[in-house]
């Protein structure tokens, strides 16, 4: 086992930790069990792990829409400070092209504990989709909403932005992007919604889709059936139907140091370098050949 799919898994194992642990937590909480109303989608966010204020390179970054949360690995942390971030609704910006010609790297500025994350436009996002069932508890008879399958695809929010034009002056600045509509099969690009604020952001994917996000429907469920649990069949991130690739193509790695092989399902993603029409923000995939960033 190579240093990189240790990282893999410790990545994406912390991630599924993190969710049991945040719904075995809420799940005592009454108020949440009874609550159907919809709250703002804010108040559902969880505080971001704690670091000093500067920069880090970022090396690999993941995104789980059961839980909205990011988990950024991180290199030149401070002494005792952990290299897996982890923090929802992160603002992001795009890296200038002054900033890429100077051989700047994506990373993670954290200014006055506020983090903003910065990305060229070929970085990949790792994006964890939970399957979800709602599903009758045969022991309580109460239904539950329950994840039934994790599959894992790439998302490259600002793949196809045009430096120079109105639309990409505007990702220099640090917003808030919700995720296109999950697609598996093809590398998903641009945003499904964007703005000053999470909840803004949220409402243009609404305007967008007439559906809430992925991350806030799972939130919404949440509230409205008391669970969101893993079935067995999805513990540890594998199904039935899951299969462990003995190595990951190139074409498929996120971008950073890339990841080994991966328990989760994989999308399969053509290595055709064919580009599909839409533009940015459009979900659309723009497909690649193989070949890891360095």
């Amino acid at each position: 086992m190579n240093y990189q799919t240790m990282i893999r898994k410790f990545l994406v194992i912390s991630m599924a930790f993190g969710l049991s642990v945040s719904t075995f937590a809420c799940a005592d909480d009454s108020t949440a069990l009874n609550s159907t109303d919809s709250a703002p989608v804010a108040a559902q966010s969880a505080a971001p792990t704690a670091i000093a204020d500067g920069s880090y390179p970022v090396q690999q970054a993941t995104y789980d829409d059961g839980s909205g949360e990011y988990a950024l690995m991180l290199l030149d942390t401070p002494a005792g400070a952990p290299p897996l971030y982890r923090a929802t609704n992160l603002q992001m910006a795009r890296l200038t092209d002054d900033e890429i010609k100077a051989g700047k790297k994506p990373y993670l500025k954290v200014e006055n504990a506020q983090p903003v994350l910065y990305l060229s436009e070929d970085f990949r996002i790792e994006y964890v989709h939970n399957v979800v069932e709602t599903q009758t508890n045969p022991q309580t008879g109460q239904e539950e909403t329950v994840v039934v399958r994790r599959e894992s695809n790439f998302w490259s929010p600002f793949a196809g932005a045009l430096a120079g034009q109105a639309i990409g002056n505007l990702l220099f600045a640090p917003r808030y992007y919700v995720p296109p509509i999950y697609s598996p099969g093809r590398v998903m690009t641009g945003y499904g919604g964007y703005g000053n604020s999470y909840n803004d952001a949220v409402s243009s994917y609404r305007t967008k889709y007439n559906a809430p996000p992925a991350a806030v429907k799972n939130q919404q469920s949440f509230r409205t059936t008391g669970q969101l649990r893993r079935s067995p069949s999805a513990a540890g991130g594998s199904t039935g139907t899951a299969t462990k690739s003995p190595s990951v193509n190139q074409g498929n790695r996120s971008t950073g140091s890339g990841y080994g092989s991966t328990d989760l399902q994989r999308s399969k993603t053509s290595p055709s370098k064919t580009r599909s029409p839409g533009g940015f923000g459009s979900g659309g995939a723009r497909r690649r050949s193989g070949g890891r960033r360095r």
